[in-house]
């Protein structure tokens, strides 16, 4: 019966994924649309202009505290200054699994932190979330979102998301499911 609940589970959150994508890329090219009528028309989209806070593509990240693995309590805005991939995930996930090496080479070859948000009410327990730190020798720092609240803010369909946030705060890129070491790259050398 377990097993029946995950594939319905897996299935329905690859439907959503799959949903999501597509509305979201409508969404995006409509955005670009009007912020390219506004340039035309004279409107700066000027950086210097305050942010707003929000979940989309050039917002400001909105900023959480938790607890890391190791019980160190942290917060997304100390992080502001350098370039941050806020990874959400868990280890029963079989993309997150497959991302993870890659995750882990990303954070050796650049300048950037990673923040893995584990969705800790998910789990069986965080001696599963230790044992998959372990095994996977993964040496950035595991945010443990014991309640779903980080995931809820961050309104987490699939898992893994990712968000690529920049030296300001800002939202880069959004990636829906699991990202190889490549693209990883390449959206870290297009953020600011």
């Amino acid at each position: 019966m377990k097993k029946i609940i995950l594939i319905v589970l897996i299935a329905g959150m690859f439907g959503w994924a799959v949903y999501d994508f597509a509305y979201k890329d409508q969404e995006t090219t409509q955005n670009q649309d009007m912020s390219n009528e506004n340039s035309e028309e004279g409107q700066s989209n000027d950086s210097n202009e305050e942010a707003k806070v929000g979940l989309e593509k050039g917002n400001l990240a909105p900023n959480f505290e938790l607890k890391t693995l190791s019980g160190e309590t942290v917060q997304l805005s100390d992080y502001r200054g350098e370039k941050i991939m806020l990874n959400f995930w868990a280890t029963w996930c079989p993309p997150c699994r497959a991302e993870m090496p890659d995750m882990e080479k990303f954070y050796n070859n650049e300048d950037v932190k990673i923040l893995a948000v584990n969705l800790t009410n998910t789990e069986e327990s965080q001696d599963a979330v230790k044992k998959f730190k372990k095994e996977f020798g993964l040496s950035f720092p595991i945010l443990m979102d014991e309640k779903l609240a980080v995931a809820n803010k961050y309104q987490i369909q699939p898992i893994p998301t990712s968000y690529m946030i920049d030296s300001n705060g800002k939202i880069q890129h959004i990636a829906l499911g699991a990202m190889n070491y490549e693209m990883m790259v390449d959206q870290f050398n297009n953020m600011k």
